[in-house]
């Protein structure tokens, strides 16, 4: 077993959460991460209403119990804070504040009995969510999926390692038990995983998101801003968003063109032009299998790995 400050903290037996990404990680996916021994993140996106975080978070307990996390991002609560509200309402176990300052939040997921993480990309980020006081940081390296910074995993991992005494994750380019005994083995107290969910069956989203990781490699994705200027998503500049490369970015990315022009040429239905966030473990992904599988497959390998050192 795998025996980390994560697992004894909430009680699970795997050292893994999903990540709550936003358009893809509803109630099944995260349900089922619990499930096999995780904690599964729904993706509280901001377009996101009150009815459909309870309706997935009812799935969510159906399939995995009752441990329950949530995923926002901090930058959009600065306008409307209604949707940290309404997940709290939900009495989850942990409450991931990612991409901005979450000192504003911290007082109340605590005061809801949640945990407070926050995901980094720099150490000036770690300075921000320690003075917040948050709980446990993921050190999210710039191999991720979706809006993520420009510090590659590892060398971020370490300086954070290095630079803290809270419980630090890791997250970006982790994908198999060897990514996970990896960061294991570095000190992290646990990972996030993202893209190897994401050809899973109980994804949200559209089918052709989970054909199209399947079939790409590890060099097939673009960091880039143009599927949020496309979308009208106002994102803070400093966050691009790592995604598959398609006909569309091949078109628009470093153009430079308006976003008003970028959003007319969008047409998130077509399979060669809509998004499909994904980060640079892609190339591991190779079938649809259920997220479950997918999830202890990771903890036993990692566990057959790291065994070679006890």
């Amino acid at each position: 077993m795998l025996d980390t400050w994560l697992t004894r903290e909430l009680g699970i037996t795997v050292p893994l959460v999903g990540a709550p990404m936003g358009g893809r990680a509803g109630g099944a996916l995260a349900g089922e991460v619990t499930r096999a021994g995780g904690l599964g993140l729904i993706g509280a996106a901001r377009y996101n209403t009150a009815e459909w975080l309870e309706a997935e978070a009812r799935t969510a307990r159906e399939i995995g119990g009752g441990l329950l996390g949530f995923g926002l991002m901090t930058w959009s609560l600065a306008d409307d804070d209604s949707l940290l509200g309404a997940v709290l309402a939900l009495r989850p176990r942990v409450v991931s504040l990612s991409f901005g300052d979450p000192a504003p939040y911290v007082r109340r997921v605590h005061d809801a009995g949640a945990l407070a993480i926050s995901q980094i990309n720099t150490i000036d980020d770690l300075r921000i969510v320690e003075a917040a006081g948050v709980d446990a940081v993921v050190a999210q390296g710039h191999e991720a999926g979706g809006h993520t910074g420009r510090v590659g995993t590892l060398p971020l991992l370490q300086e954070v390692l290095e630079s803290t005494s809270l419980p630090v994750l890791a997250a970006g380019g982790i994908a198999s038990g060897r990514g996970l005994a990896a960061v294991l083995a570095a000190g992290a107290e646990g990972a996030f995983v993202g893209t190897a969910l994401l050809a899973s069956p109980e994804t949200v989203g559209p089918a052709y998101a989970r054909e199209k990781l399947i079939a790409a490699g590890s060099a097939d994705t673009v960091y880039t801003d143009v599927f949020d200027k496309a979308r009208h998503q106002p994102w803070p500049q400093r966050w691009g968003g790592r995604a598959l490369a398609n006909d569309f970015t091949a078109t628009w990315h470093g153009r430079g063109a308006d976003e008003q022009t970028i959003a007319d040429a969008y047409t998130g239905d077509d399979p060669d032009i809509g998004v499909v966030y994904a980060g640079e473990a892609a190339g591991l992904v190779r079938e649809q299998r259920p997220a479950g599988d997918v999830i202890r497959g990771i903890a036993a390998q990692a566990e057959s790995l790291l065994s070679r050192f006890r």
